[in-house]
């Protein structure tokens, strides 16, 4: 490439506070729920890559196909990779796109074609780096940008971004579903790549009350590692929505004892782990399943397609609580559509 920006170009990085800050000299901006992505073209020649710095082009060619489509032909674009399906975005989607067979991932592509959500510019059409310049003048040059090169392109889209907290506020309360919280960013701020200097992220910290259905061994250990929770239908079948893993070294020799004490199968009468769910891995399969008597209150800060996104924190135990009280319209709404967001641009 002869841009002056090339890949691996470290992305700016943000760090996670408890309130969204408030005062002047901020932007505010949804955290979409996707494959954070750095897109560089040069001619004929696009690059997409990830957080990490791995190539990304290969699992997305229905993205790559439409940034070859813009008249721009050159350009380096920071956003969010995403999946729309039945008008929310899968996270499930995108993973399944990290296959090793193109053949799989064209048939991937043509049913359920990505979107690349822009949140900043990096290098106009001329190629050149704004890396140097302020947050409020790249944001300008990235509406102008896009008004120009993809005003109705379907798969590129231009994230929202204001400067009022009473605009970002609504955004904060859908965190859950599409969107995974709230960037807010310095306006008077380059973009410093790799740093955390100049933005920061907000998750919105919710609790639910679980029925633990089963446990996993920590790694070549008899002790527990994690313990895995339920949520009831409104059939009465229990289905593993998560883990909990956040219990100190000291409590564990007691929380096994307890739990071996109470294997019983089937543990989960829906969906189990090491079912449906596109994040299984080698080890969902290995767990003990347990009679549905415990009851623990965890916080969250994701929900989505049927999981919690990441694990869980205990609060408390409930032994106040029955276990068929905690059902799934705990989370509901958790998943909630945002996309109506990025039309308004």
């Amino acid at each position: 490439m002869t841009l002056p920006l090339k890949p691996p170009l470290p992305p700016m990085e943000a760090r996670s506070v408890e309130e969204i800050p408030a005062g002047e000299g901020w932007q505010y901006e949804p955290k979409w729920d996707g494959f954070r992505c750095l897109a560089f073209r040069d001619g004929a020649e696009i690059f997409l890559q990830s957080k990490a710095g791995q190539p990304l082009a290969r699992y997305f060619p229905d993205v790559v196909r439409a940034l070859s489509h813009l008249k721009a032909k050159q350009f380096v674009l920071d956003g969010e990779l995403a999946i729309p399906v039945n008008g929310r975005l899968s996270f499930d989607e995108l993973q399944l796109r990290l296959h090793p067979a193109a053949s799989r991932v064209q048939k991937l592509a043509a049913a359920h074609p990505a979107i690349f959500i822009i949140f900043d510019l990096l290098a106009g059409a001329d190629g050149k780096s704004l890396l140097d310049l302020p947050l409020h003048e790249r944001r300008d040059r990235l509406e102008e940008f896009a008004g120009t090169f993809f005003p109705n392109e379907k798969q590129i889209r231009l994230s929202p971004a204001t400067t009022k907290l009473e605009t970002a506020r609504p955004w904060f309360e859908k965190a859950g579903g599409d969107l995974d919280g709230i960037m807010a960013k310095r306006l008077d701020c380059p973009y410093v790549a790799g740093e955390r200097t100049a933005m920061v992220k907000v998750k919105q910290i919710r609790t639910v009350d679980c029925v633990v259905g089963g446990f996993r061994y920590a790694s070549k250990s008899h002790l527990i590692g994690s313990l895995l929770l339920g949520l009831y239908d409104d059939a009465g079948l229990l289905h593993h929505v998560g883990f909990t893993s956040a219990f100190k070294a000291e409590d564990k020799p007691g929380l096994t004892k307890k739990f071996e004490a109470l294997k019983k199968p089937p543990g989960f009468t829906g969906n189990a782990p090491g079912g449906p769910s596109r994040w299984s891995t080698e080890r969902s399969g290995e767990w003990e399943p347990v009679a549905p008597t415990e009851v623990v209150e965890v916080t969250y800060d994701h929900f989505t397609g049927g999981r919690f996104r990441h694990g869980t924190k205990i609060v408390r135990w409930r032994k106040d609580k029955a276990p068929r009280q905690c059902t799934l319209d705990q989370v509901a709404g958790r998943e909630g559509k945002s996309l109506a967001l990025l039309a308004a641009r």
